[in-house]
């Protein structure tokens, strides 16, 4: 590298370093320290000596970042100009601005002890935002709108910010050597950790301890976070996902230690689990989803808990919604519910409790996503989500999951998230439905879109029966809107797919028949 190239590198070093100190991640009394751990990642001898008065610092790490990766690929630090190598390497230099594990700690609870619970939750999140472990600039770029269903509002994201892999990428993947350590990305021993190909870097990352019935666990945000303050609380031992009465007794816990948060569990079973079943975790935040919001459509009540609300919520999947200041009842009457359907089977609307493999073994299909919060009485409130996940030659991936004709837009498992009223559909959509509008617009032929290799193969009779509907001759605004409003209403039949006792009177008549066997009766 030329001395213009060596100044011009180190003179980044010094932009990073102003954004550390205005962003309150690094003290100036550790200006000179970090700056020598900067020069030595980029085998530098001297820094910059120049003037910096008056260079500007950017709203986020991202810009000054892109240059230095961009140096550290000239000079050979990482070997191929990708994204995976790229995303190990910014970590790692944002990892030497990051405060150590122990002095953030520290700080949350000074700020919690001093100005509460919401101040230090908003300087953690920030901290989080301004080291780049939030990757913002990448959520910016995210594809938002809501869609009003019959139930109430949907809101719809296409994710972006998991860029899709090159095939070297994919290759060098493949042949990656399993580790071992951390035992999966949940794992608490992954602060630090300088990652891999095949596993992320985590230099940036950081947890807050806390007790949830005397057992250790952690928060911590996710770094891509698809809602305000999406944050993941896990145990500190890797142990599987499992629901019980411990579940509701610790999403109450949290609830003790952010009561301004709501916080959830997918469920524990294949299919309408979320991606991680191998290790204890739970996901919350501050945020209102739709299903939050969504009413009840009749009360019911319990003669064993006289004390806690119960209704039945109209929402496109089964949700019973229970509320009461008496946890001790509360948490008894949830896990009442949750036993009882574990083995509960009603084969005339497809529930089974129960199948055998090839060795006689049993495979449970019934649990539950359970989503607790704070409601506006003050009151912990808890909506239970009944779930199964059998298959059949007919729905293979799922009698409560997606069908095929939905899996254009959505085919992965229904997790929390989605429950809950908030799609993250697959980042190809971005190009497919751009290309869909250009047919609405007459601006892109649909010639030969039937044959197998056509990137709208598998939109083919959609687009067909949106032609049927609105024509090719659109404006712009109308085809976007028939885009949005044509996805919404797939969405919406997502949910209904997914629901085990549909919205009809037959599904509600046996939503009631199930309830009764639990001792809860409508009003």
């Amino acid at each position: 590298m030329s001395n213009r190239d060596n100044s011009d590198l180190t003179m980044a070093i010094e932009r990073l370093l102003q954004y550390g100190i205005q962003n309150s991640i690094i003290d100036r009394e550790d200006i000179t320290y970090t700056r020598n751990k900067l020069l030595a990642l980029f085998d530098l001898d001297m820094p910059y000596k120049g003037d910096m008065k008056a260079t500007s610092v950017p709203e986020t790490a991202t810009p000054i970042l892109e240059e230095l990766l961009d140096y550290a690929y000239e000079l050979g630090l990482i070997p191929q100009n990708n994204l995976t190598y790229r995303d190990l390497f910014d970590t790692k230099i944002m990892g030497a601005l990051m405060p150590k594990p122990s002095e953030i700690i520290r700080h949350f609870q000074n700020i919690k002890d001093t100005q509460g619970i919401e101040k230090a939750t908003d300087y953690f999140y920030e901290l989080c935002q301004k080291c780049d472990y939030i990757r913002v600039s990448r959520i910016a770029k995210n594809k938002k709108w809501d869609y009003e269903s019959p139930f109430g509002r949907l809101e719809i994201t296409i994710n972006l910010t998991k860029p899709e892999k090159d095939p070297r990428e994919i290759a060098a993947l493949r042949d990656a050597v399993q580790v071992g350590y951390p035992k999966c990305v949940l794992c608490p021993e992954n602060v630090g950790y300088r990652g891999r190909l095949n596993h992320p870097a985590r230099q940036t990352l950081r947890t807050i301890p806390i007790d949830l019935h005397g057992e250790r666990w952690h928060l911590q945000y996710s770094p891509y976070v698809y809602y305000n303050e999406h944050c993941i609380v896990l145990s500190e031992e890797h142990v599987p996902m499992n629901i019980t009465k411990k579940t509701f007794k610790n999403l109450l816990s949290f609830l003790d230690h952010f009561p301004h948060y709501f916080i959830g569990s997918n469920a524990d079973l294949p299919i309408v689990g979320g991606s991680i079943l191998n290790h204890d975790h739970f996901q919350g935040g501050r945020y209102t989803f739709p299903m939050e919001v969504a009413e009840v459509e009749y009360s019911m009540q319990s003669a064993d808990c006289l004390d806690v609300n119960i209704g039945v919520v109209n929402w496109p999947m089964s949700a019973l919604r229970l509320s009461s200041n008496n946890i001790h009842n509360l948490i008894d009457i949830c896990t009442n519910i949750l036993n009882t359907w574990r083995s509960y089977s009603d084969p005339s609307i497809d529930i089974i409790a129960e199948s055998k493999d090839e060795f006689d073994n049993s495979i449970p299909h019934n649990t539950i996503t359970p989503i607790a919060r704070k409601n506006k009485k003050g009151e912990f409130e808890i909506d239970l989500v009944f779930r199964n996940n059998r298959t059949t030659d007919e729905h293979p991936l799922g009698i409560f999951h997606p069908h095929a004709p939905l899996h254009h837009i959505k085919k992965e498992n229904i997790g929390l998230i989605e429950v809950m009223g908030l799609f993250i559909l697959p980042g190809r959509l971005k190009e497919e439905l751009a290309s869909i509008k250009a047919i609405l617009m007459g601006d892109y032929t649909v010639d030969r879109i039937k044959d197998v290799d056509h990137p709208l193969n598998k939109h083919s009779y959609w687009i067909e029966e949106l032609i049927s509907c609105y024509g090719n001759r659109l404006n712009s605004a109308k085809a976007q809107k028939v885009i949005e409003n044509g996805v919404g209403k797939k969405c919406t039949q997502v949910l209904v797919d997914a629901g085990v006792f549909k919205t009809t009177p037959n599904g509600r008549e046996a939503f009631n028949r199930f309830l009764s066997t639990c001792n809860i009766l409508p009003l």
